[in-house]
């Protein structure tokens, strides 16, 4: 069965191994996770279960998505993730999905939020070089060059140019779980993954597993 969950980052640190070694992980709260709507392919044209993280107040929710969560009789959530699973039978509205749906050494895909880093030029953004500092070079050490053509004089699509660094979705693959902790719904996973403290993250089966 596919297994997938969503959580929140906490941060980094470090554990040790039988061998001693130390072993870097990230720290993600993994639940629980309540799920509140399960799509059909009668209904919905495809099979899926959304699941809901974090729980939130009630004089927060509007209207539609009081009536969306009081249908699946769930408390309202801060977040929502749809999961495709090839096996959506095995799961129910209403299921709580926790941390110990996973276990220590399972191979895991993290899905999140990469930093924002706000406007950036080419050499932050797109690793260009920049120009000498003889005489002559001007104050365009930095910039990105000439951007057209003489025919047919416009700028093509996907030119690397300046722009929006960062808050772009990633996912890092082939992560290992370090350790489980179904008590408090921890998760630590060996290495880093993407976003800040505090991030909205997507633990599920990797593919390369």
């Amino acid at each position: 069965m596919q297994k997938a969950i969503v959580g929140k980052k906490l941060g980094m640190t470090q554990l040790f191994d039988a061998n001693g070694n130390v072993v870097p992980v990230t720290v993600i709260e993994a639940g629980p996770c309540a799920i509140s709507q399960k799509k059909t392919v009668e209904n919905d044209g495809y099979d899926a279960v959304q699941v809901g993280f974090g729980d939130l107040k009630a004089a927060k929710v509007n209207k539609p998505m009081k009536g969306h969560f009081g249908k699946a009789d769930v408390a309202p959530k801060k977040v929502l993730r749809e999961f495709r699973f090839d096996d959506c039978a095995a799961y129910n509205v209403g299921d709580i999905i926790k941390a110990d749906v996973f276990a220590e050494g399972d191979k895991v895909d993290v899905r999140g939020t990469s930093k924002g880093k706000g406007y950036a030029g080419v050499i932050k953004r797109w690793n260009f070089s920049r120009l000498k500092e003889s005489h002559g070079t001007g104050p365009v050490h930095r910039h990105g060059g000439s951007l057209g053509v003489i025919d047919p004089a416009r700028v093509f699509k996907n030119h690397k140019m300046a722009g929006h660094l960062g808050a772009e979705r990633v996912t890092v693959q082939n992560l290992e779980i370090v350790k489980v902790d179904a008590e408090n719904n921890i998760i630590a996973v060996k290495g880093a993954v993407p976003g800040p403290k505090g991030a909205i993250v997507v633990v599920f089966d990797s593919v390369k597993a």
